[in-house]
């Protein structure tokens, strides 16, 4: 690792450090410990794989960085290039300038949102409970979940970052920010389209009364200032502004990328036009059911409520669609920490989420099968039913959420 590598990435792990002590966390010399020890694993993990070139950075984004290099930088945003949405063709675009190792440079963009992610889920965790032990964990265990070390600091992938912005996005709306949830939610589908898989829950939130239509408006008008860098560089404004549209046909026509997802359980020689449009038809109708069953218990749609339904989105909408990647269930992996930290009994949940999505990084990393997907699938499946179960207590009962009562995690 070179030196100013080096130096900025201790810089992240200061900042790491920084974190949970200014939130107060650290107060207790047990926790400081448990905290030092916990950012030195995570850190140690992901200087292990800095140097680790993957087949999507040698195949697409060290070529990207070249070719902002080769075009004045800034200036070639008037053109097209990769299947990435602007602004992280910015950070791209940055790192033309700087005489560091592209590889390092991408990867250390990553670690930062990922220490951005284990802030937003400390800061979500506390919506729901006080305890500091339950915040630091969310913190801790989110920088140590396996797909999030390596999604980043070995794939060298950036979904780190619509994530971060679309929890940050779940804890604004919930401590009653309505307005910056919804720039932090056009960040996070600026970054990435799969921020599609949480969205449907702003209509939910609507029935709880935790937005109003009067803020809906921000999010186009933050997705148009995203925008705006590209097209003051020359990048037509319907380009810029259709963008995931023209990218619609580079999906593939393929049921499934190696991903956990419901086609998983499908070999052999099917009709894929035909699955394709049931399976499209099947996650409309699920979210349309999740919005009845929301719309009919609207008056217990306590934050808890909302934790399971927001869960139920990330999970179940990229099982039931075709098409699926890899990593499209990376938001699902963090998401499904948080019912695991507030409730002990719900930690099962947790590593059935981590353990499919782990088979099928560790497929496309190693070029072959630990076990076959199907096995994902069927841990995605006990996940879904575990939700059903965990909304369907909250949204039966008018009492608010009491994480208080259950079993504390003590440090």
């Amino acid at each position: 690792m070179q030196i100013p590598t080096m130096l900025l990435f201790c810089f992240i792990l200061l900042a790491a450090l920084i974190v949970p002590w200014r939130e107060g966390l650290c107060k207790k010399s047990s926790r400081l410990i448990i905290t030092v020890l916990a950012l030195g694993i995570a850190f140690t993990a992901r200087t292990v794989f800095i140097n680790y070139q993957s087949g999507d950075y040698n195949t697409f984004l060290c070529h990207w960085v070249e070719y902002f290099r080769q075009n004045g930088g800034f200036k070639g945003l008037d053109g097209s290039v990769g299947n990435y949405n602007l602004p992280y063709l910015y950070f791209l675009a940055l790192f033309s300038y700087i005489p560091l190792n592209d590889l390092h440079l991408i990867k250390l963009l990553s670690i930062i949102f990922d220490v951005v992610l284990a802030f937003g889920m400390m800061k979500l965790t506390g919506v729901f409970t006080r305890s500091a032990d339950k915040r630091l964990a969310a913190y801790l265990i989110t920088l140590l979940l396996p797909t999030v070390v390596i999604n980043g600091a070995m794939w060298g992938q950036c979904d780190s970052i619509y994530t971060a912005f679309a929890v940050l996005a779940f804890w604004l709306v919930l401590s009653g920010r309505p307005n910056a949830s919804m720039v932090c939610m056009a960040l996070s589908f600026g970054f990435k389209l799969q921020a599609v898989f949480i969205m449907p829950l702003y209509a939910v939130l609507l029935f709880a009364g935790k937005i109003k239509l009067k803020n809906f408006p921000v999010f186009p008008l933050t997705y148009l200032i995203l925008i705006l860098p590209a097209v003051l560089m020359g990048r037509p404004f319907k380009d810029a502004f259709l963008l995931y549209y023209y990218q619609a046909d580079t999906v593939g026509a393929g049921l499934n990328y190696n991903s956990p997802s419901l086609f998983a359980f499908v070999s052999g020689g099917v009709n894929t036009a035909a699955l394709s449009a049931v399976a499209v038809a099947a996650a409309f109708l699920f979210v349309l059911l999740i919005f009845l069953w929301a719309w009919k218990r609207r008056s217990s749609l306590n934050d808890e409520a909302l934790l399971g339904i927001a869960l139920l989105f990330a999970v179940g909408i990229p099982f039931l669609l075709p098409h699926m990647h890899d990593r499209y269930f990376f938001m699902a992996d963090v998401l499904t920490l948080l019912p695991a930290v507030l409730y002990a009994q719900y930690a099962p949940m947790t590593a059935l989420t981590s353990f499919a999505s782990f088979l099928c990084y560790y497929a496309y990393l190693s070029r072959h099968y630990l076990l076959t997907l199907n096995y994902g699938a069927a841990a995605l499946v006990g996940v879904l039913l575990i939700l059903l179960s965990f909304t369907a207590q909250r949204l039966n009962s008018n009492r608010p959420a009491r994480s208080e009562q259950k079993i504390n995690v003590t440090f």
